[in-house]
Protein backbone atom coordinates (compact mmCIF):
# COMPACT_ATOMS: atom_id res chain seq x y z
CA UNK A 1 0.00 0.00 0.00
CA UNK A 2 2.83 2.40 0.85
CA UNK A 3 4.41 1.79 -2.54
CA UNK A 4 1.13 2.51 -4.30
CA UNK A 5 0.64 5.77 -2.35
CA UNK A 6 4.22 6.84 -3.08
CA UNK A 7 3.78 6.03 -6.76
CA UNK A 8 0.58 8.07 -6.94
CA UNK A 9 2.31 10.95 -5.14
CA UNK A 10 5.15 10.98 -7.65
CA UNK A 11 2.68 10.97 -10.54
CA UNK A 12 0.85 13.94 -9.01
CA UNK A 13 4.05 15.94 -8.50
CA UNK A 14 5.25 15.20 -12.03
CA UNK A 15 1.88 16.18 -13.52
CA UNK A 16 1.78 19.45 -11.58
CA UNK A 17 5.33 20.26 -12.69
CA UNK A 18 4.45 19.71 -16.33
CA UNK A 19 1.23 21.72 -16.12
CA UNK A 20 3.18 24.74 -14.95
CA UNK A 21 5.34 24.64 -18.06
CA UNK A 22 2.63 23.75 -20.54
CA UNK A 23 2.44 27.18 -22.14
CA UNK A 24 5.55 29.20 -23.00
CA UNK A 25 3.83 32.59 -22.66
CA UNK A 26 6.73 34.31 -20.96
CA UNK A 27 9.61 36.65 -21.60
CA UNK A 28 12.56 34.72 -22.99
CA UNK A 29 16.14 35.93 -23.34
CA UNK A 30 18.62 34.26 -25.65
CA UNK A 31 21.61 32.71 -23.86
CA UNK A 32 23.60 30.63 -26.36
CA UNK A 33 23.43 28.35 -29.40
CA UNK A 34 24.05 24.62 -29.44
CA UNK A 35 25.36 22.72 -32.44
CA UNK A 36 26.85 24.17 -35.60
CA UNK A 37 25.95 27.87 -35.60
CA UNK A 38 28.45 28.93 -38.25
CA UNK A 39 25.78 29.56 -40.87
CA UNK A 40 23.21 30.99 -38.48
CA UNK A 41 22.25 34.45 -39.70
CA UNK A 42 19.93 35.56 -36.94
CA UNK A 43 22.69 37.55 -35.18
CA UNK A 44 21.42 36.85 -31.69
CA UNK A 45 22.99 38.74 -28.80
CA UNK A 46 22.53 38.74 -25.00
CA UNK A 47 19.87 41.44 -25.60
CA UNK A 48 17.85 39.23 -28.00
CA UNK A 49 14.41 38.56 -26.57
CA UNK A 50 11.22 36.73 -27.39
CA UNK A 51 8.17 38.00 -25.51
CA UNK A 52 5.19 35.64 -25.81
CA UNK A 53 2.04 37.21 -24.37
CA UNK A 54 -0.89 35.21 -22.92
CA UNK A 55 -3.22 36.93 -25.41
CA UNK A 56 -1.39 35.27 -28.32
CA UNK A 57 0.66 38.29 -29.40
CA UNK A 58 4.43 38.52 -29.42
CA UNK A 59 7.37 40.85 -29.91
CA UNK A 60 10.93 39.72 -30.52
CA UNK A 61 14.33 40.91 -31.60
CA UNK A 62 16.67 38.31 -33.06
CA UNK A 63 18.90 40.87 -34.75
CA UNK A 64 15.77 42.31 -36.35
CA UNK A 65 12.59 43.41 -34.60
CA UNK A 66 9.22 41.97 -35.51
CA UNK A 67 5.86 41.34 -33.90
CA UNK A 68 2.62 39.50 -34.54
CA UNK A 69 0.77 36.48 -33.16
CA UNK A 70 1.97 33.11 -31.90
CA UNK A 71 0.59 29.64 -31.25
CA UNK A 72 1.74 26.12 -30.44
CA UNK A 73 1.25 23.58 -33.18
CA UNK A 74 2.51 19.98 -33.15
CA UNK A 75 5.40 20.58 -30.73
CA UNK A 76 6.44 23.74 -32.55
CA UNK A 77 6.23 27.46 -31.86
CA UNK A 78 4.60 29.14 -34.84
CA UNK A 79 5.00 32.91 -35.27
CA UNK A 80 2.81 34.88 -37.70
CA UNK A 81 4.66 38.16 -38.12
CA UNK A 82 3.32 41.58 -39.06
CA UNK A 83 5.01 41.14 -42.45
CA UNK A 84 2.83 38.09 -43.20
CA UNK A 85 5.72 35.70 -42.67
CA UNK A 86 5.23 32.42 -40.87
CA UNK A 87 8.23 31.36 -38.81
CA UNK A 88 8.25 27.85 -37.35
CA UNK A 89 10.54 26.88 -34.49
CA UNK A 90 10.37 23.20 -33.48
CA UNK A 91 10.60 22.97 -29.70
CA UNK A 92 13.42 20.67 -28.68
CA UNK A 93 13.02 21.18 -24.96
CA UNK A 94 10.80 23.21 -22.65
CA UNK A 95 11.08 22.72 -18.92
CA UNK A 96 10.78 25.17 -16.04
CA UNK A 97 12.60 28.36 -17.08
CA UNK A 98 14.48 26.94 -20.06
CA UNK A 99 13.40 26.80 -23.68
CA UNK A 100 15.23 25.32 -26.67
CA UNK A 101 14.08 26.20 -30.19
CA UNK A 102 15.45 24.76 -33.41
CA UNK A 103 16.14 27.32 -36.13
CA UNK A 104 15.60 26.82 -39.86
CA UNK A 105 19.30 25.94 -40.14
CA UNK A 106 18.93 23.37 -37.35
CA UNK A 107 20.83 25.35 -34.76
CA UNK A 108 19.48 24.89 -31.24
CA UNK A 109 18.73 28.29 -29.71
CA UNK A 110 18.73 28.32 -25.92
CA UNK A 111 16.57 30.74 -23.95
CA UNK A 112 15.95 31.44 -20.29
CA UNK A 113 12.81 33.05 -18.93
CA UNK A 114 12.93 36.39 -17.14
CA UNK A 115 10.40 38.27 -14.96
CA UNK A 116 7.58 39.62 -17.11
CA UNK A 117 4.92 41.12 -14.87
CA UNK A 118 4.10 44.69 -15.87
CA UNK A 119 1.30 47.00 -14.77
CA UNK A 120 0.75 48.21 -18.35
CA UNK A 121 2.23 48.15 -21.85
CA UNK A 122 3.72 51.57 -21.10
CA UNK A 123 5.87 50.05 -18.35
CA UNK A 124 6.85 47.03 -20.42
CA UNK A 125 10.23 47.54 -22.18
CA UNK A 126 9.37 44.70 -24.57
CA UNK A 127 5.97 46.00 -25.69
CA UNK A 128 5.21 47.40 -29.13
CA UNK A 129 4.63 50.79 -27.51
CA UNK A 130 8.22 51.00 -26.29
CA UNK A 131 9.84 49.53 -29.38
CA UNK A 132 8.58 51.79 -32.15
CA UNK A 133 12.16 53.05 -32.50
CA UNK A 134 13.14 49.63 -33.87
CA UNK A 135 10.62 49.79 -36.74
CA UNK A 136 12.25 51.32 -39.85
CA UNK A 137 10.22 54.02 -41.66
CA UNK A 138 9.09 53.62 -45.25
CA UNK A 139 9.76 57.30 -46.06
CA UNK A 140 12.09 60.07 -44.96
CA UNK A 141 11.12 61.46 -41.58
CA UNK A 142 10.63 65.02 -40.43
CA UNK A 143 12.69 66.42 -37.57
CA UNK A 144 9.72 65.89 -35.27
CA UNK A 145 9.43 62.24 -36.30
CA UNK A 146 13.15 61.69 -35.77
CA UNK A 147 12.87 63.24 -32.31
CA UNK A 148 9.91 60.97 -31.55
CA UNK A 149 12.00 57.96 -32.58
CA UNK A 150 14.81 59.06 -30.26
CA UNK A 151 12.41 59.74 -27.41
CA UNK A 152 10.91 56.27 -27.82
CA UNK A 153 14.42 54.80 -27.68
CA UNK A 154 15.08 56.70 -24.46
CA UNK A 155 11.74 55.55 -23.04
CA UNK A 156 12.70 51.94 -23.78
CA UNK A 157 15.93 52.42 -21.84
CA UNK A 158 14.15 54.08 -18.96
CA UNK A 159 11.67 51.23 -18.48
CA UNK A 160 14.39 48.65 -19.19
CA UNK A 161 16.33 49.89 -16.16
CA UNK A 162 13.12 50.14 -14.14
CA UNK A 163 12.36 46.51 -14.99
CA UNK A 164 15.79 45.54 -13.65
CA UNK A 165 15.27 47.67 -10.53
CA UNK A 166 11.78 46.34 -9.76
CA UNK A 167 12.87 42.73 -10.17
CA UNK A 168 16.14 43.22 -8.28
CA UNK A 169 18.22 41.85 -11.15
CA UNK A 170 21.92 41.75 -10.39
CA UNK A 171 22.88 42.78 -13.91
CA UNK A 172 21.44 43.44 -17.35
CA UNK A 173 23.05 43.68 -20.78
CA UNK A 174 23.51 47.31 -21.86
CA UNK A 175 26.03 46.87 -24.67
CA UNK A 176 24.20 44.64 -27.14
CA UNK A 177 21.10 46.80 -27.64
CA UNK A 178 21.56 48.96 -30.80
CA UNK A 179 22.01 52.54 -29.66
CA UNK A 180 23.94 55.76 -30.38
CA UNK A 181 24.62 55.97 -26.64
CA UNK A 182 27.43 54.08 -24.97
CA UNK A 183 26.70 53.29 -21.34
CA UNK A 184 29.48 53.20 -18.77
CA UNK A 185 29.44 52.26 -15.10
CA UNK A 186 29.08 55.89 -14.02
CA UNK A 187 27.56 57.66 -17.03
CA UNK A 188 27.10 57.58 -20.78
CA UNK A 189 28.47 59.18 -23.93
CA UNK A 190 27.43 59.65 -27.53
CA UNK A 191 29.12 57.35 -30.04
CA UNK A 192 30.90 58.85 -33.03
CA UNK A 193 28.79 58.66 -36.17
CA UNK A 194 31.21 56.26 -37.87
CA UNK A 195 31.02 53.96 -34.85
CA UNK A 196 27.24 53.59 -34.85
CA UNK A 197 26.02 49.97 -35.01
CA UNK A 198 24.74 48.87 -38.42
CA UNK A 199 21.47 47.79 -36.82
CA UNK A 200 20.92 51.27 -35.37
CA UNK A 201 21.56 52.83 -38.79
CA UNK A 202 18.98 50.47 -40.32
CA UNK A 203 16.25 52.05 -38.15
CA UNK A 204 16.44 55.24 -40.24
CA UNK A 205 15.31 55.83 -43.80
CA UNK A 206 18.76 56.98 -44.92
CA UNK A 207 22.14 58.18 -43.66
CA UNK A 208 20.99 61.79 -43.60
CA UNK A 209 18.19 61.05 -41.14
CA UNK A 210 20.53 58.94 -39.01
CA UNK A 211 23.05 61.78 -38.88
CA UNK A 212 20.29 64.23 -37.92
CA UNK A 213 19.38 61.99 -35.00
CA UNK A 214 22.97 61.88 -33.80
CA UNK A 215 23.29 65.67 -34.02
CA UNK A 216 20.13 66.12 -31.95
CA UNK A 217 21.58 64.09 -29.10
CA UNK A 218 25.01 65.66 -29.55
CA UNK A 219 23.49 69.11 -29.11
CA UNK A 220 21.99 68.08 -25.76
CA UNK A 221 25.24 66.54 -24.56
CA UNK A 222 27.35 69.54 -25.58
CA UNK A 223 25.08 71.92 -23.68
CA UNK A 224 25.46 69.81 -20.53
CA UNK A 225 21.74 69.56 -20.00
CA UNK A 226 21.80 66.14 -18.31
CA UNK A 227 22.24 66.11 -14.53
CA UNK A 228 23.28 63.03 -12.58
CA UNK A 229 21.26 62.20 -9.47
CA UNK A 230 23.01 61.43 -6.20
CA UNK A 231 22.43 57.72 -5.71
CA UNK A 232 24.49 54.56 -5.40
CA UNK A 233 21.90 52.66 -7.43
CA UNK A 234 22.98 52.67 -11.09
CA UNK A 235 19.54 51.62 -12.32
CA UNK A 236 18.00 54.73 -10.74
CA UNK A 237 20.83 56.87 -12.10
CA UNK A 238 20.23 55.79 -15.70
CA UNK A 239 16.45 55.93 -15.35
CA UNK A 240 16.79 59.59 -14.41
CA UNK A 241 19.25 60.33 -17.22
CA UNK A 242 17.03 58.81 -19.90
CA UNK A 243 13.99 60.63 -18.49
CA UNK A 244 15.91 63.89 -18.86
CA UNK A 245 16.90 63.03 -22.42
CA UNK A 246 13.24 62.52 -23.29
CA UNK A 247 12.38 65.92 -21.87
CA UNK A 248 15.20 67.64 -23.79
CA UNK A 249 14.06 66.01 -27.03
CA UNK A 250 10.56 67.49 -26.82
Amino acid sequence: MKRIILYLFLITVFTQGCSKTKRPDRLWFYTYSSGDAKNEAMEATPASFLCLKPDGSYTRDFGKFDYGSWKLEKSALVLHSNTNQVIIFPIKNFFNNELQLVSAKETVLNFESQPNKFSSASDDPFSMENNQWRVPPTNKETDIQIKDRLRNHCRFNEVYFKWALDNELNSIDVRSTPSPIKIYANGFALKEFDDLPATWRSYFFDEEDCRKANNMIKNIFEKGLIGWVHTDNRYKMFMSAFQQLQEQLK
